[in-house]
């Protein structure tokens, strides 16, 4: 009998059942969510959320990193996918989509958080054991162990072309855009490398949840009782809650007496409120006004001067929404749904009216950090007629002597200087009016006549706002 034959077998290690991480697993769920259905985190986090706290699953703090875990790995999925390139054995088109939501949550755990890194590698390889199977758990081992060699900065001077080789390239990897959104923000904020570097990382910052007091039903000195909350920096009805925290559990947004608004969308709707105007001002028009918020913030500066607000919406479902933040309002409203380009009331009925048109959303990066990776540059094409036709709808339904705003969540000269500038050459009929001084306190707002807001420079979304008055 041979040595070997006698050496006594080592017994079998007996397997161990992988362990279910609540949170990790929810946020695993969620980006498969964004992934699968192209569905926005905004709207698929917070339903998951609850249903965890429901089941005793979550407390605060699961429920913090469990957004943190989601949005993070969003904003900075281009970062990570340079990265996770680099340390796996073929293209990445040809790792399977929920392989690549694991890694890209393992990587961001490794280097964009806090967690230490042999936590980040265990929790996010039980994880693969949970959702994918023990197998692919021991490819994401593989790779993450080589994503946890180096820090980001590390990895970033690796992955990322040097600066004065592809300016925008470099721009692209470090800071988390693809590389068009890039050149068009660069195009449409002017200067140099300073500025947007400055608003590209604006976009991957979490931002502040800010609150709007609906005029006549709730005012910023109630929503100020809330924890943490703190004065709005600009509109006189923000208040923004510096620390995050659940809206809904404010008393005045689950009455629908106030809501979230991010500021910049307020200020939109209070410059075409305030803008001067020649002769009455009883009937206003919000001629897109899904979801709600403007129109809401519409109707209720227009009760406090006895006017009439029209929201009108194609999208029935969104018309839905619009009415649920219109309820309660404290003077006549009405929301109908109808097509803008072809609209059911006559030419010139409106002294005020305000379309901010579908876009590309490239203003709200820090919200929906998903729409960098979803949209691309065709899209500009298919929204631009749209756009154009709207306005156009727009100044036939103002009267002669009454004010149209034309808004984007974008920044996009595609979608906001040039479209005005189009329509505008077919409309003798027309003046701009200079915007600036109906944002009364917003600094760095150029040489007008209409407004670019900024994350960076006035910590709002990119909003764009054109005033214009029907002169004949």
């Amino acid at each position: 009998m041979s040595e070997q034959s006698r050496r006594p077998r080592r017994p079998a290690k007996p397997y161990r059942r992988p362990q279910r991480d609540p949170v990790r697993v929810l946020a695993f769920e969620a980006l498969r969510a964004v992934d699968e259905r192209d569905a926005y985190a905004n709207l698929v986090l917070p339903p998951l959320l609850r249903k965890a706290r429901e089941k005793g699953d979550f407390d605060v703090r699961d429920a913090a990193l469990a957004t943190e875990l989601v949005y993070g790995t969003l904003r900075r999925q281009g970062t990570y996918d340079a990265v996770i390139a680099a340390c796996v054995d073929r293209p990445l088109r040809e790792v399977d989509p929920p392989v690549l939501d694991v890694l890209s949550l393992g990587a961001h755990q490794l280097l964009g958080t806090r967690i230490p890194t042999h936590a980040a590698v265990s929790a996010s390889v039980e994880l693969a054991r949970v959702v994918l199977g023990d197998g692919r758990a021991k490819f994401v081992n593989a790779v993450l162990r080589k994503i946890a060699q180096d820090d980001l900065q590390g990895w970033l001077e690796k992955v990322a072309p040097p600066y004065d080789e592809d300016p925008e390239d470099h721009l692209a990897v470090v800071h988390s855009h693809p590389r068009w959104v890039v050149s068009a923000l660069w195009d449409s904020l002017g200067g140099g490398r300073a500025g947007i570097e400055e608003l590209l990382a604006a976009d991957n910052e979490r931002p502040e949840v800010t609150l709007v007091a609906r005029p006549g039903r709730a005012t910023t000195a109630e929503l100020l009782r809330e924890e943490a909350a703190v004065p709005g920096r600009w509109s006189p009805y923000a208040v923004r809650l510096a620390e995050g925290g659940e809206p809904g559990a404010v008393e005045a947004v689950h009455e629908g007496r106030a809501g979230v608004q991010d500021e910049g969308s307020q200020l939109v709707a209070l410059a075409l409120a305030n803008a001067p105007l020649d002769g009455p001002d009883g009937k206003w028009l919000d001629g897109c006004a899904g979801p709600g918020g403007k129109a809401a913030l519409l109707g209720a500066l227009a009760a406090e001067r006895g006017a009439v607000l029209l929201a009108s919406e194609k999208q029935p479902h969104r018309a839905g929404l619009v009415a649920k933040a219109l309820h309660g309002n404290p003077g006549p409203y009405q929301v109908v749904a109808a097509d803008g380009t072809r609209p059911p009331w006559r030419p010139g009925t409106f002294d005020r009216v305000l379309v901010d048109v579908p876009c590309t959303g490239l203003g709200a990066l820090r919200r929906r950090p998903e729409a960098r990776w979803r949209r691309r540059p065709e899209d500009l094409d298919n929204f631009a007629p749209l756009q154009r036709g709207l306005l156009r709808t727009a100044l036939d339904s103002v009267r002669v002597g009454g004010v149209v705003g034309y808004a984007t969540c974008s920044p996009h000269l595609a979608e906001t200087r040039a479209v005005v500038a189009d329509v505008l050459k077919q409309r003798p009929d027309t003046d701009l009016i200079d915007a600036r001084p109906l944002l009364p306190g917003v600094p760095d707002l150029g040489d007008g006549p209409d407004v670019q807001l900024w994350p960076h420079v006035h910590g709002t979304d990119a909003m764009y706002l054109a005033l214009i008055r029907r002169t004949a």
